[in-house]
């Protein structure tokens, strides 16, 4: 990344002396201080506490238009070095950052487990040697998080990390007639839920195909229910959205992740020659159904490859993205990783407002 981290580091205050045995739930900057995680980036601004015995939830609590300051500047912030307090403390934290508003996993694209006593999840549980692209949460649905968190409870032993990128930078780096083409077509996800996929009963969190219909018919998902019970969705959705608050322009869909190019060509030829096109587990195109030119999709997941950021995790880091402005990953890893992860305030684009 090229712009510059325009966050200074705030000042220590001379007057917490008597904090220091003590939870700090005190409002004040001066109980953290702030800078870039690479020099000359942007992308995350690092938070850490000042003295010990910080109370990060209580902190967020009494510091949340600074807090969401830092998020709509940066894109990102990554809390290093608070005593969390393992899964319960990262439910408080979880509870004080949606202001007790977590948002459930539903209309699923990948495997994960509930933890704790709310909505709060497990990363992608998939196969440690395998990377998970930079993508935006529910880029491929009409309805996401505005922001979305990770928790560092278990490092890898090597590996492990949660790659982001900025999705302002992708806009603005995309060759313009590429970014016009997508702008004007738009995309249309295509699933079949089943035996190669998640079954739509774990992606719609519901045994009843009636609660899909209506999820569908208010997402705008044109559905299509096949012999055995098996179902197929199309939904066609804008390649580039405008943030809610700032009004800036970022790249925010799926494409290069949904794209059966996203996978190896042993795999892909394997799925083509078992279901044929139709019905292959995921798939994307342009808007009217023609196909997105393979170069095209080469450009965006080389863009991404070259402004990723990468860090390594360390025990009971907290990484608050917002989830336009930033995209995230997963890089394949060694030994026992365990990342929980949390998301709140939902954004649909169909009606603009909860």
């Amino acid at each position: 990344m090229d712009m510059e981290n325009s966050t200074r580091p705030l000042k220590k205050s001379t007057a917490l002396g008597a904090a220091r045995r003590r939870s700090v739930a005190m409002d004040g900057t001066a109980l953290v201080r702030t800078e870039p995680l690479q020099p000359n980036t942007v992308l995350p601004l690092v938070i850490r506490p000042t003295v010990d015995g910080v109370d990060l939830a209580a902190w967020i609590e009494h510091n949340r238009i600074l807090l969401n300051h830092y998020l709509d500047m940066h894109g990102g912030v990554l809390f290093r070095g608070f005593r969390v307090g393992g899964v319960a403390g990262f439910e408080r934290f979880s509870h004080a950052v949606s202001q007790g508003e977590l948002l459930e996993y539903v209309y699923r694209s990948t495997p994960r487990t509930r933890v704790g006593s709310g909505n709060l999840y497990t990363s992608t549980e998939y196969p440690s040697d395998q990377a998970i692209p930079l993508h935006n949460e529910n880029a491929y649905a009409s309805r996401w998080p505005l922001k979305i968190w990770f928790f560092s409870h278990t490092c890898a032993a090597t590996g492990g990390e949660t790659p982001i990128a900025d999705s302002r930078t992708i806009y603005q780096r995309l060759e313009p007639a590429l970014r016009d083409r997508f702008a004007a077509k738009q995309l249309m996800y295509v699933r079949n839920y089943g035996d190669l996929d998640l079954p739509w009963q774990t992606v719609f969190q519901t045994e009843d195909s009636s609660i899909v219909r209506a999820y569908c018919d208010k997402a705008g998902i044109e559905l299509e229910w096949k012999p055995g019970g098996k179902l197929r969705t199309r939904q066609i959705l804008p390649a580039i959205a405008d943030h809610p608050r700032s009004g800036e322009p970022v790249w925010f869909n799926q494409a290069h992740l949904f794209h059966i190019s996203a996978l190896e060509a042993e795999v892909r030829a394997s799925l083509f020659s078992k279901v044929g096109e139709e019905n292959l587990p995921r798939n994307v195109y342009y808007g009217d159904g023609s196909a997105i030119e393979p170069d095209a999709l080469e450009a965006i997941r080389d863009l991404y490859a070259k402004t990723a950021i990468a860090f390594p995790w360390e025990p009971e880091d907290i990484l608050l993205l917002d989830n336009m402005l930033a995209a995230h990953g997963r890089n394949p890893f060694t030994g026992e990783r365990r990342v929980l992860v949390g998301m709140a305030e939902p954004f649909d684009c169909n009606t603009k407002q909860e």
